[in-house]
């Protein structure tokens, strides 16, 4: 058994136990039996007594009557008695008168004080009856001599029932004592033999079919604990059922066990849909891949395929059919591959190859291959028939990257590539176009992780009115790393080209609406910064306007920023759609207004509320004067639309003196307030309305 189960269980071994149960039990019986023994003994020696010394008494008595009976006096019984005495010298016998003979022939001299003296003879002589005493040494035996109608005769005041004297016998009692205790103790040995070997056959008995069979269920558990390996089994238990029951199960619970442990580690490498290996598989392949090319000095290839339009299979034919594509897909992928190449199926409708031991042009060569086959192939399917292409990116080391984590941008760039370059085609990236791309990229899987991470933080810069007085706060994106934070224009840009600026201004919106729910008192409003793609995502926008109504948010307390960039090329559905929030009671602001040709023509078709004027006008006003008309005349036009202006950027005291004489409602600049966080390390609000007013 391991020595870690030795030391973590205390408790007393079972063959031990049963050694201790046994040698107690064996004690216990022991002790009883020499108890027993011992009554036994002195039982039996005071009968085998009483009935010898009865017999010797009876022959006594006879002898003196006979004698009695021809007529002899007292001297000659004294003189009978005598000789008896000496014929047996290890047996003193006397003989006592008892009243009726006394009465009549006189007593014997000195007798009477021996039987004042001697209280058994008196008991003798009142009761009649025979008296046995046994001591360690001898055996004593007082026999009354009763009247019977024959002793009438002589004895004539005597009547019948009467004692007339009493014969006492005394005699050692070693030949009878050391014959008894022979047989006595040769019978309990053996019984204490019998008993021991009862005793040492149970032991072994034990030993042999129930605690070696249990010390090898427990050392199979040990091992199985230690080395997690369940091939273990335990040998059968011998004759004993239930531990050959108990063997039996366990070894049967351990082949489920490794059935289920197999089925496990299935499911951790093997995607269930296709049986391709998983992304997490795919991952640690790649990573050996890496380091046996380092140490061997060679290179290989990647390959990754993201399948074209595949949404629209789904949503036309159903998940089903597009669920039994992909396993189709998989299949047609492992018979144009080579046997030690890995496939994997890293996304819903993405794959990728390893392709070990490969030059660039080897697998370039590879993935033209499968991209021609795919696109010419039908895939046979229930009732219908499904062609595919996919679009195909592919890398290698240690051109594109010299580890994973370049290797697995390098893949996604040239993915990107291959999707923006029409679809169905094979992407690689060139020497003078992959570093800025793949910096996009980092970007890219750095937003990512901190959305996964929940590291995303809503920091509010608060907008206040001209002249005074804290009005509302713009929701500003932030992510903290490593205790400090990053500012958004470091990853916005890379959120907008891989797709990540729906899931980003989902995350800011909510922690900005969770501050409002925690700050219930306040009346401020904030504001969003809202992507093109979000706002084309009627479904998100709805998402969000349903999470604010679960939190308990007044609508009118909600502001949509848009900028000129994001409104020109579908500015028709943005107006349905301002119209349609209008109604809810959410507003909108053009954000950076100003900085396009065409920015007042906005405010012809958009029915916004606010217009933020660019802060590249409004930080020189107070030494530029274009910037001056610049902004007093964006504040004349917007104030006769009825729509309230807001100045970004303002830093300086002289600029928010001037702010005033223009008509413009609100400000925001780092004069007013830097942006904090809307939790944790935030200042309190009414520290900061003081510091907004001020």
């Amino acid at each position: 058994m391991p020595d870690s189960i030795k030391n973590r269980f205390k408790g007393m071994p079972l063959l031990r136990f049963i050694l201790l149960l046994s040698v107690g039990y064996l004690a216990i019986s022991l002790i009883v039996i020499l108890l027993i023994s011992a009554n036994i003994k002195q039982k039996a020696i005071e009968d085998l007594s009483r009935e010898d010394a009865r017999q010797t008494a009876e022959l006594i008595f006879q002898s003196l009557y006979s004698v009695m009976s021809d007529g002899w006096n007292k001297k000659e019984i004294l003189a009978t008695i005598d000789r008896l005495n000496k014929a047996a010298p290890r047996m003193e016998i006397m003989a006592y008168r008892g009243s009726p003979v006394i009465q009549e022939f006189g007593d014997i001299p000195g007798e009477a004080a021996i039987r004042e003296s001697d209280p058994l003879i008196q008991q003798a002589l009142d009761s009649g009856k025979e008296i046995l005493r046994a001591s360690e040494s001898d055996i004593r035996f007082i026999y009354p001599v009763v009247v019977s109608k024959e002793c009438t005769r002589c004895h004539e005041e005597a009547r019948p029932g009467d004692v007339n004297g009493v014969i006492d016998i005394r005699y050692p009692i070693e030949n009878l004592k050391v014959s008894l205790s022979l047989i006595i103790n040769i019978m309990l040995g053996y019984f204490i033999l019998i008993m021991a070997l009862l005793f040492a056959g149970l032991f072994f008995k034990l030993r042999t079919f129930v605690v070696k069979p249990i010390i090898g269920l427990a050392t199979v558990m040990g091992e199985i604990t230690n080395n997690a390996d369940l091939s273990k089994r335990v040998k059968h238990g011998g004759w004993i059922r239930e531990v050959h029951y108990l063997t039996d199960y366990f070894n049967r619970m351990l082949v489920t066990l490794q059935d289920f442990q197999y089925r496990l580690e299935e499911l951790s490498v093997r995607d269930p849909l296709t049986g391709l290996y998983n992304r997490r598989r795919f991952e640690q392949f790649l990573e050996y891949e890496v380091d046996r090319a380092t140490r061997h000095n060679r290179s290989f290839c990647l390959i990754m395929i993201d399948l074209d339009n595949f949404k629209h299979i789904n949503d036309t034919y159903g998940h089903q059919i597009g669920d039994m594509a992909l396993q189709k897909l998989a299949l047609l992928l492992r018979e144009q591959t080579r046997r030690t190449d890995v496939t994997a199926r890293i996304g819903g409708d993405e794959f990728a190859i390893i392709i070990p031991e490969a030059d660039f042009e080897s697998g370039l060569s590879s993935a033209e291959k499968l991209r021609h086959i795919l696109a010419n192939s039908a895939l046979e399917l229930p009732d219908c028939k499904i062609r595919i292409s996919g679009s195909f990116g592919v890398v290698s080391y240690p051109r594109n990257g010299d580890g994973v984590e370049n290797l697995n941008i390098a893949m996604d760039v040239a993915m990107y590539k291959a999707k923006h370059s029409g679809k169905n085609c094979v992407a690689i990236l060139g020497d003078d176009e992959s570093g800025a791309e793949m910096e996009i990229f980092k970007k890219g899987e750095f937003l990512r992780l901190a959305l996964e991470e929940n590291r995303v933080a809503a920091f509010l810069q608060p907008i206040v009115r001209i002249p005074g007085g804290l009005y509302a706060y713009e929701v500003l994106a932030r992510i903290e790393d490593d205790g400090q934070y990053i500012a958004a224009n470091e990853f916005i840009h890379a959120a907008e080209e891989l797709g990540l600026m729906v899931e980003l201004d989902t995350d800011v919106f909510k922690k900005g609406i969770e501050y409002l729910a925690d700050h219930p008192l306040e009346e401020t409003k904030l504001f969003f910064n809202l992507g093109s793609r979000t706002l084309a995502n009627e479904e998100t926008i709805r998402e969000m306007v349903g999470f604010a109504t679960e939190m308990r948010i007044q609508l009118n307390r909600i502001v949509f920023e848009i900028t000129e960039r994001e409104a020109l090329p579908r500015i028709s559905e943005l107006s349905h759609l301002i119209d349609e929030l209008h109604g809810l009671g959410i507003e909108f602001a053009l954000d950076d207004f100003g900085s396009g040709f065409s920015s007042f023509l906005y405010l012809k078709y958009l029915a916004v509320d606010y217009v933020k004027i660019e802060g590249s006008f409004v930080r020189q006003i107070a030494v530029d004067r274009r910037d001056r008309i610049m902004v007093e005349h964006i504040a004349s036009i917007a104030n006769q639309f009825g729509i309230k202006t807001i100045a970004e950027m303002v830093e300086d005291e002289e600029t928010n003196l001037l702010l005033q004489t223009y008509g413009i409602n609100y400000a925001q600049g780092y004069y007013y307030g830097h942006p904090s966080p809307s939790s944790g390390s935030r200042q309190s609000s009414d520290s900061r309305k003081q510091e907004a007013v001020e």
